[in-house]
């Protein structure tokens, strides 16, 4: 049996406000939505999520408000058995909230208000360092300060801990901040924001991986939905295809993807596999509305793993 890994994720939690629709409102118009459904988000919080739900140990640096949503969120964690010991709440600031617009073939539309998620420092990262120094894996988005995502690659490198930055959303990075980082995660839309190159096609992305590892990239792993994912590091490049699936709602799947190849590397899977196993575990999420509420649990992941891998 693979041993148990311990993931720690610094990062941001939202809650997520999901509206489908077959249509968006013109400036000036109100129109009725078909469905509603609000649920615990962001992307922090949904890669801890899927990563506890893969069987990992999990910790949680995070920033909430002190508004209704910010214990509640505290709560979700907990009961979904993550270590909210870090989780702070900042009095006076709202929670981070994200607005989801799905549209009927599953594509989504978002808005992100950061809210406490931009006062999470690194300040906050040496009080958690008890955690940060037991990990197998650290975590990071763009959710929350780029100083801090800076600050924790550092931290990181200076206690010999694998560290994964996934730049979503998308901005402009300080290379030489991230080239510390064991992986460099991001999907088609991030990847072209950060390098300024289109990736339109597998051969734009393993373009746009080679101007990632010239920039001093480590490994860089770009996502590309339906396609599979791309690796791409010192040794070469390979694509790694997707598995094909019915989605309904393709929100939450890169940090369905991230937060599963963090536990399966840290289970000491081998790469190629444990890529291939977060395709499938990303995938699965999309055949269900939402982000943590679509992620599956490895038990069931384990039983599909076992039909769709016979294939490969």
């Amino acid at each position: 049996m693979a041993k148990q890994s311990l993931i720690a994720v610094v990062g941001s939690a939202n809650v997520d406000l999901t509206t489908f629709n077959d249509v968006f409102p013109r400036p000036g118009e109100t129109i009725f939505g078909k469905k509603f459904d609000l649920g615990f988000g962001g992307k922090g919080a949904n890669q801890a999520v899927a990563a506890r739900l893969c069987g990992a140990n999990v910790g949680m640096v995070a920033k909430v408000g002190s508004d209704l949503f910010g214990p509640a969120t505290i709560k979700n964690f907990e009961s979904q058995g993550i270590d909210a010991k870090y989780v702070g709440i900042a009095e006076g600031a709202s929670s981070g909230v994200a607005p989801i617009f799905v549209e009927p073939g599953g594509q989504n539309r978002i808005i992100v208000v950061k809210g406490a998620n931009d006062l999470l420092s690194p300040e906050d990262v040496d009080a958690a360092a008890p955690l940060l120094r037991k990990a197998d894996t650290i975590v990071m988005q763009f959710e929350i300060p780029l100083r801090t995502v800076y600050y924790t690659v550092r931290f990181a490198k200076a206690n010999g801990i694998r560290c994964i930055v996934n730049p979503a959303p998308a901005q402009q990075v300080d290379f030489a901040e991230v080239g510390a980082a064991a992986y460099f995660i991001p999907n088609e839309t991030e990847a072209e924001i950060t390098t300024g190159m289109p990736v339109k096609s597998i051969d734009d992305a393993k373009k746009c991986a080679e101007f990632l590892l010239r920039k001093g990239m480590q490994r860089v792993v770009i996502t590309l939905g339906e396609r599979g994912s791309l690796v791409a590091g010192i040794g070469g490049m390979e694509h790694v295809p997707a598995f094909q699936v019915q989605a309904v709602d393709t929100t939450g799947a890169g940090d369905a993807f991230i937060g599963s190849f963090a536990v399966f590397l840290g289970e000491g899977i081998p790469e190629k596999e444990a890529l291939r196993r977060a395709n499938l575990y990303a995938a699965l999420s999309t055949t269900k509305v939402g982000t943590q509420k679509s992620f599956c649990t490895r038990a069931e992941f384990e039983k599909e793993w076992q039909k769709r891998s016979a294939s490969l």
